[in-house]
């Protein structure tokens, strides 16, 4: 199963001629997924289920989509922003792919990093090497993590990363990622088509935020999409290289030094495709191109055989994604050697309509609180 081309099966209209086992036995286990997701979003819509207020505002950062939609990059812009405001913020993740089994763990206390990659998860472990001074905490339940956030640190805003099927905290702000190159060829749920829950769930944004929307964007996607969510704002963002940067952080380059360079690229994220078109912009020589599944761990017999092709095809650098290096913590001797690519998100065309959102917002939850 390790070996199934998901995106495929996920980008499939449905035509019974296309159909495979595979595709039968996905959409099998993906109808009782459907009842059972609606059926619980039914139970909070009706307070059936309770929400918890925390004494603060709290924005969310999600998708319905299974898969990288910018959400990291999204995080760490918005909690500049804030920061910048004169706010304190701290940013809540479940830390999906963590060793991490406390309640609780404080991943940077906004000062030192306090745990290893593995304990950490990727996606926060990033986040923490990339932001000063906002603490960074991970754990099961958000509620118990959001206290944390403002008794210890001080918080007065939280931002929870991936968040938006998580309903039992109450959030101020709903901001919904969409890649504008999702083609959602049909709109089942996981595991026979890519959404988390039905598209219908994007009535609960506050507002959504198009990401890759220098890519051409898939216009029937969007307008399936606008049609089900109402009047609502709707922001539209790039992903914009940062620089290259050796993996142990003695080296960095303007991205413009890429050009003509002999590169021998690898990642393991959720659309590896980006990854590859990003290269192919900045006019890099990719001579071995290997992928693997999202949130991948690394082995060293997989690393090596990256590493031989390096060697081998005389390779100006080996190349990956930020997220993929937090996973190569352990493996100091590739560090030296291999280099990321980082990138951040660019609100497009105005940023500053973004801002404005956000904060007021912010300033009508502080100064006329709802109650869930």
């Amino acid at each position: 199963m390790a070996m199934v081309d998901w995106q495929r099966i996920w980008n499939d209209d449905g035509r019974i001629n296309r159909y495979t086992v595979i595709r039968i036995i996905a959409f099998a286990i993906s109808f009782p997924y459907r009842l059972i997701i609606t059926f619980r979003n039914w139970l909070f819509d009706k307070n059936i289920f309770a929400v918890v207020k925390l004494p603060c505002p709290v924005i969310s950062v999600g998708n319905i989509t299974a898969g990288g939609t910018g959400k990291t990059p999204c995080v760490i812009m918005l909690a500049r922003m804030l920061q910048s405001h004169g706010f304190k913020p701290a940013i809540l993740s479940r830390g999906y792919g963590s060793k991490n089994t406390k309640s609780v763990n404080i991943v940077s206390d906004g000062k030192n990093i306090l745990v290893d990659s593995k304990t950490a998860g990727d996606e926060p472990f990033l986040m923490a090497q990339s932001l000063n001074s906002i603490p960074i905490i991970i754990g099961p339940q958000r509620i118990k993590t959001g206290r944390e956030a403002i008794t210890r640190f001080g918080a007065n805003v939280l931002i929870c990363d991936d968040a938006m099927q998580h309903r039992q905290i109450f959030r101020d702000i709903n901001l919904v990622l969409l890649d504008s190159q999702d083609t959602l060829a049909n709109d089942y749920v996981l595991p026979r088509g890519k959404l988390r829950e039905p598209i219908a769930g994007l009535k609960r944004a506050s507002a959504l935020m198009l990401t890759r929307t220098d890519e051409t964007p898939k216009t029937d996607n969007i307008k399936k999409i606008l049609s089900q969510i109402g009047d609502i704002p709707i922001f539209t963002s790039v992903h914009k290289i940062q620089d290259v940067i050796k993996g142990d952080y003695s080296d960095n380059w303007p991205i413009s030094n890429l050009a003509g360079k002999k590169v021998c690229a690898f990642c393991g994220i959720g659309k590896p495709d980006s990854f590859r078109k990003s290269l192919l912009a900045a006019r890099a020589n990719i001579l071995s191109w290997d992928t693997f599944p999202d949130h991948h761990n690394y082995n060293l017999a997989e690393l090596e055989i990256i590493k031989n092709k390096y060697y081998s095809y005389e390779a100006d650098l080996i190349i990956t994604t930020q997220k993929d290096v937090m996973r190569l913590q352990n493996f100091a001797d590739l560090l030296s050697i291999i280099y990321m690519m980082r990138i951040e998100m660019e609100i497009n065309p105005s940023r500053e309509s973004f801002d404005t959102f956000i904060l007021d917002r912010l300033t009508s939850a502080v100064i006329n609180p709802v109650r869930p």
